[in-house]
């Protein structure tokens, strides 16, 4: 789940607590943004991760920000997604691990598969209400709500201090 957030958030969004923020353009700015987000996973080695491979994730990115917030097309999207990179649950590795993709997948597929199962697994739940997108205005980074009451608005502090402020400021001028 962390890894899909990760990959929308540094890839397929376009606004971040205020500031317009254009996604990296090109493959070797999509490299670097791929390596530092993931870089805390633990996910297969990135240092293969060439720069077609970082664009192909930006297009993954992009297909999967739909699915936080439940757009009309998120669950068709997120089934063709899963289709196509070839999502199958299966063990492998020494000590086996449990991955949704092929052992011989590549880098993408494999991200992606692992990434598209996650959030077709809380959808299927019925928890899709906790992939959110940030209601403070100018933001437009997910989460997925992991308080008891799903009742998480914000990314994080700083937005939810604008839209408490910003509120605050509004009362004030009524």
């Amino acid at each position: 789940m962390e890894l899909a957030v990760l990959l929308v958030n540094e890839l397929a969004v376009g606004e971040v607590r205020g500031r317009d923020l254009a996604p990296p353009a090109d493959g070797a700015s999509r490299r670097a943004a791929v390596l530092g987000a993931t870089a805390r996973l633990d996910r297969p080695p990135a240092g293969s991760l060439t720069a077609a491979d970082a664009d192909r994730l930006a297009e993954v990115a992009a297909e999967l920000r739909p699915v936080f917030g439940g757009g009309p097309d998120a669950v068709a999207s997120l089934n063709a997604l899963l289709v196509r990179h070839a999502a199958v649950a299966n063990l492998h590795g020494e000590p086996p691990v449990l991955a949704f993709h092929q052992p011989d997948a590549s880098l993408v597929d494999a991200w992606a598969a692992d990434a598209g199962t996650a959030l077709a697994m809380v959808i299927g739940v019925g928890q899709g209400v906790r992939l959110r997108s940030c209601e403070a205005d100018g933001c437009a980074l997910v989460f997925f709500d992991v308080t008891r009451n799903t009742s998480r608005r914000f990314c994080g502090l700083s937005c939810q201090n604008r839209a408490k402020a910003s509120a605050y400021r509004a009362r004030r001028r009524a």
